[in-house]
């Protein structure tokens, strides 16, 4: 997967503010008429230095926010339901803050020196939290205040600033159009590259939070938090010190402007000049003359409308997503576990199974589906990642269920329940639904990804990717209403209510969008 030449870029740095095609060392823009089928390209080693600082990046966040929930309520004495609120409130910040990253790489910065800034801010809170969770902070009264802080103010405004723009500039780094291979009449095609670009970045993701969940826990169990929290400082700070070593090497964009207040002329002047029988409201503003956008920014802006009312149906399935760093961790306290094992470290299975699982998908079954013939657009996988985690969650449910029928506690109501008692029952059926998750992020996580990016004008990229990833904010709060039920037995009803309602909105979402996929597939041919 790697591609070590150099001569598809200058020595100097690039900045752009044009088409990629014009820029990209590609031997044919457009489709080539003896082409039969597209595979994709290698991954440059400037493309994949932006993915290692997203490694390291995941390391530092998962590795830090998978033990909060067990650090609030064992050293900082919060009760499980205050645990599982501020657990949220951390989801909740770290990607509400992703439309502002958007708006000053879009406006102000680039993409690159906003990472770079949000970076910075990222780190600081990092140190804070490892500060902040030193026998002496806690002692003295400052370990919660300390965590507010790190977690509030400096860490969930770093990872959100990342978050909305370092997808689209890795996709970015790659080039635009076709390249011939060895066989006749097969082509490298970047649209196919990107999505592997995609699945790439998503894996790297997977392995920085595998490792991060593997080591940090073992680290507070053994040593301190103070030293567990002080490896992913450490951690991401070798992954800015990678990115910025490719800044001569990149491909930049200027910031555009003020883009949003384009948007908001163009849809001002679509509703002010509406005729009967357009087959889109924004239709009014193509062909507008003497204005600021052209044709081509009307069609991205109407596909980056249809790409939100797909995002809207994401908060539930994000809700039972964020299951994993909290309720499933608190399912796993009342498991049987041996004692050298830290329940929330079972985490670390979602990654395993992500690692493994994403380059078999992208090697194998979905190159095969391409040759069958079959297109799974992407309605259709992130259908098909709903129905899974509906699967997961049944088993989840059902699991909980059965600790209760489990001696000696039950369903933990009597009066006689110690601190850190658990039923008869193994803690090893947890692997079953940390698995079954990974595999629907597959098809419903990375998709929503790929979709925000290929769906919006050049302008918009990184405002759709932000308003992506903002869908998780309205997972975080659902997850902070139910979080009131999150103590036993209730939390069994709050299992039971989110795997019906994403059953449900499984259903009804395939059946409002599944012909968005022909939309997608016109596009893209339009597009070669």
């Amino acid at each position: 997967m790697l591609d070590t030449k150099a001569d598809s870029f200058s020595s100097t740095e690039k900045v752009i503010d044009e088409p990629d095609t014009k820029y990209k060392d590609v031997e044919i823009i457009e489709e080539p008429a003896d082409m039969v089928r597209g595979v994709p390209g290698k991954l440059s080693i400037w493309t994949l230095l932006v993915v290692v600082m997203e490694l390291c990046e995941r390391f530092a966040y998962y590795g830090a926010s998978l033990m909060f929930n067990i650090y609030l309520q064992q050293i900082l004495g919060r009760s499980k339901s205050e645990a599982v609120a501020l657990n949220r409130v951390n989801q909740f910040m770290a990607y509400a803050t992703t439309i502002l990253g958007a708006i000053i790489a879009d406006q102000l910065l680039g993409k690159f020196k906003t990472i770079v800034l949000f970076g910075i801010v990222y780190l600081i809170g990092l140190v804070v939290l490892a500060i902040s969770s030193a026998d002496f902070s806690v002692e003295g009264g400052f370990g919660l205040a300390g965590f507010c802080i790190a977690v509030f103010a400096f860490i969930g405004f770093g990872t959100g600033g990342i978050k909305s723009n370092v997808s689209a500039f890795m996709a970015e780094q790659i080039p635009v159009g076709y390249k011939k291979t060895g066989t006749p009449g097969v082509y490298e095609d970047s649209k196919l590259t990107t999505e592997r670009g995609f699945r790439y970045f998503y894996w790297s993701i997977n392995v920085g939070a595998f490792a991060g969940m593997l080591a940090c826990p073992q680290i507070a169990k053994n040593e301190s938090y103070a030293i567990a929290y002080m490896l992913p400082a450490i951690v991401f700070f070798i992954g800015i010190m990678a990115f910025v070593a490719g800044s001569k090497r990149y491909t930049k964009k200027k910031p555009q402007g003020t883009v949003l207040v384009k948007v908001w002329r163009c849809m001002r002047y679509a509703r002010k000049h509406k005729q009967e029988g357009q087959g889109h409201w924004l239709d009014s503003s193509l062909g507008a003359t003497d204005q600021e956008w052209n044709d081509e920014f009307v069609v991205g802006l109407q596909r980056s409308l249809r790409a939100c009312k797909v995002f809207l149906f994401y908060p539930i399935y994000w809700s039972v997503y964020g299951n994993m760093t909290d309720l499933l961790i608190n399912q796993g306290l009342i498991m049987r576990r041996p004692s050298w094992l830290s329940v929330d470290q079972l985490n670390v299975v979602n990654s395993l199974v992500l690692i493994v699982a994403i380059p078999i998908f992208d090697n194998f079954v979905f190159p095969l589906l391409r040759r069958m013939g079959f297109r799974m657009g992407p309605i259709v996988r992130i259908t098909t990642g709903f129905a899974i985690a509906v699967c997961g969650f049944i088993y989840v449910t059902i699991l909980q269920k059965v600790i209760y029928t489990k001696r000696p506690y039950f369903d933990f109501t009597g009066d006689d329940v110690p601190e850190g008692a658990f039923n008869d029952i193994s803690v090893w059926l947890q692997i079953v639904p940390y698995g079954i998750i990974a595999i629907s992020e597959i098809f419903t996580s990375v998709t929503g990804l790929e979709f925000a990016f290929s769906q919006a004008p050049a302008e918009l990229k990184s405002v759709l990717t932000a308003v992506y990833l903002f869908t998780n904010c309205g997972g975080s709060l659902i997850g902070m209403i139910l979080g009131i039920w999150s103590s036993d037995p209730e939390v069994l009803y709050v299992f039971a209510a989110q795997t019906i309602i994403l059953g449900v909105l499984a259903i009804i979402f395939y059946f409002c969008f599944r012909h968005y996929d022909n939309i997608v597939a016109k596009q893209e041919q339009f597009n070669s």
